[in-house]
């Protein structure tokens, strides 16, 4: 649906270009929006680099473990449904610890392997349990302390304090994560009133 959604903007850009003898400005656009986005990719990859292998060091330090082993309370507090020993809680808790510490990459496969995790005690095959609408909530809001993309292209972008952006992403990130824990539980309580 987004594809369709896409390629109607993209029609319509062109349609209002082409009625407005504007076509020109479209090409210089399109090219220079290409261009950039090279420009801007190849700069991130060795920020992003320099990243992942800190938080390489961090994860063969411990720090992802022992943070791992500091989100086990909330983990069986959010996701009650979940037997602490199940390979569900420990690919919950890495997705966490990969998102708190802004590894993003490392959090989309862990957060699929929760999912898959999350599948097997699902007694409904073909509806979402409500561990695995708290792990989607969880997971799109969740606390950063360290924004490693945003950071980044703020480097690449030039800017004089790339990190000034910490304090707030993680203000942000909290308020976020907490509205998502709210809504989920009242969305929840709701949907049991509604079967009851």
């Amino acid at each position: 649906m987004i594809d369709f959604i896409w390629l109607l903007l993209f029609l319509a850009g062109l349609l209002t270009a082409a009625c407005t003898g504007r076509m020109d400005a479209v090409a210089r656009a399109v090219l220079g929006g290409a261009e950039l986005g090279v420009e801007l990719s190849i700069g991130l990859v060795s920020v992003i680099t320099l990243w992942l292998g800190l938080m390489h060091v961090a994860t063969q330090a411990g720090l992802v473990d022992g943070l791992s082993k500091l989100l086990r309370p909330v983990g069986r507090w959010l996701f009650p449904s979940v037997p602490p020993d199940h390979p569900a809680m420990g690919a919950i808790l890495a997705n966490m610890t990969a998102n708190i510490l802004g590894i993003g990459n490392a959090a989309t496969p862990l957060g699929m392997k929760a999912m898959q995790e999350l599948q097997t005690l699902n007694p409904d095959k073909e509806t979402a349990s409500d561990a695995m609408c708290t792990l989607l909530a969880v997971n799109t809001a969740s606390i950063t302390l360290i924004p490693t993309t945003v950071i980044a292209i703020r480097m690449q972008l030039g800017s004089h304090d790339p990190t000034a952006v910490v304090g707030t992403t993680l203000i942000a990130t909290a308020l976020g994560t907490a509205g998502a824990i709210v809504l989920d539980r009242a969305f929840r309580a709701w949907s049991k009133r509604r079967r009851a």
